[in-house]
């Protein structure tokens, strides 16, 4: 089996699994308790939970008091965009539904940053809605959400840039704008640094870098505002109801030790060439595939690669290839079952078809040449065949 959707989630490490099983193992023999108990058991949670704290926050460079752990991204984009209801928020027009659907829910108003082909964001427009917000009511509080990468396409949002722009607002007395940011697939994948990107908030999780699915970090700024979305407990000083997780944690803290150890930032840049080399290889073989992400080394993630393939809807694609043992993805999977163009293909290009033929490979770290050859041997047939089997296509012809 060819596994192509580490987007969607990656294989669970054997570290990681370590990390787990030693803790379950102690919970059996009730060695440990609820992290917040006081008795000797809760302070071995309690003890353990913050180790994972620290060694996480320290790989964004955060200080541990202002990271809290929820069960997903989702719930960590809902919890930011939930503190400022009733308020403008401000995100891009390809935003994972989470913050898309949340920000519509909770904006007002809600407004969208249209995106140009690549999936940039138009900063000129951000500007101009700034401007018409700020206008007749300089302390409105206004929140801009902008993902640090893009889950479909891969694609690296100017976030640098945002934050410099909302700075200069600011230094203008506009102090009551802050942002937020998305780097649920950048995080292990791109340097990710918290002072330099200059946001408010930031989400990243567990499951995209080898660690177990139902634990999310949530970056909070010091003195920014924030309003619990779960409320009913003091845990994570009184920002986030709820028994603590403290395996899970334990887990995203082995998942990150990892990616410290094994220098997976500088693996990824491997990764890059590979899916250049896959970029090339379906323009040469199926000359009109159209590659959606952005192949400069600035503008995009080094292990995704989305393609539209005319006439070939991404689903049949996607069910084909699971035929032949090879796992990819259409858009993403929290979307999967929907039977809508990608929102993301459909705001760079505006064109259904596009959208509907596009199918994301996002490749592990120990993709081989070998394995993207085993692929190539069988993509071109697929496609051919549901091409033929188009009935669009017949109509062109």
């Amino acid at each position: 089996m060819i596994y192509l959707d580490t987007s969607a989630t990656t294989p669970l490490l054997p570290k990681v699994r370590d990390a787990m099983l030693r803790l379950m193992d102690e919970s059996i023999s009730c060695k440990l308790g609820n992290a917040s108990s006081l008795h000797s058991a809760g302070s071995r949670a309690k003890f353990a939970l913050n180790e994972a704290r620290t060694e996480i926050a320290k790989y964004i460079e955060v200080p541990p008091l202002e990271l809290i752990f929820t069960s997903s991204g989702s719930e960590s984009n809902n919890t930011i965009i939930h503190t400022f209801e009733h308020c403008p928020i401000i995100v891009s027009a390809i935003e994972h539904p989470s913050v898309l659907y949340a920000a519509e829910a909770y904006g007002d108003p809600f407004i969208k940053i249209p995106v140009d082909e690549r999936g940039i964001i138009n900063l000129n427009f951000l500007k101009t809605k700034l401007e018409e917000l700020t206008k007749d009511n300089p302390r409105q509080k206004i929140l801009v959400s902008i993902m640090l990468a893009n889950n479909e396409t891969g694609t690296i949002e100017p976030v640098e840039e945002v934050s410099a722009l909302i700075k200069i607002f600011k230094d203008k007395g506009y102090r009551n704008i802050f942002l937020h940011s998305d780097a649920t697939q950048a995080v292990s994948k791109i340097p990710v640094n918290i002072k330099k990107l200059g946001v408010d908030y930031l989400t990243f999780t567990a499951h995209k870098l080898g660690g177990p699915v139902g634990i999310s970090a949530l970056y909070i700024r010091a003195g920014a505002p924030f309003k619990s979305l779960i409320i009913g407990g003091a845990q994570e000083n009184k920002r986030r109801a709820g028994t603590s997780n403290v395996i899970l944690a334990a887990g995203f803290a082995a998942a990150v030790s990892y990616c410290q150890e094994k220098n997976v930032l500088d693996n990824y840049q491997k990764v890059r060439v590979l899916r250049n080399y896959l970029a090339q290889r379906i323009t040469k073989i199926l000359p009109d595939a159209k590659i959606i992400t952005p192949l400069e080394e600035n503008l995009s993630l080094p292990n995704i690669l989305n393609v539209a393939f005319p006439y070939a809807e991404g689903e049949s694609t996607q069910l084909y290839l699971d035929l032949e043992d090879i796992e990819v993805s259409t858009g993403s999977a929290c979307a999967s079952g929907d039977l809508e163009p990608s929102h993301v293909i459909m705001a760079m290009y505006h064109d259904a078809e596009i959208a509907h033929g596009s199918v994301r490979f996002s490749l592990p770290l120990d993709i081989t040449k070998a394995k993207l050859d085993q692929l190539l041997t069988k993509l071109p047939s697929i496609v051919t065949k549901i091409q033929d089997l188009s009935t669009l296509n017949k109509a062109k012809s």
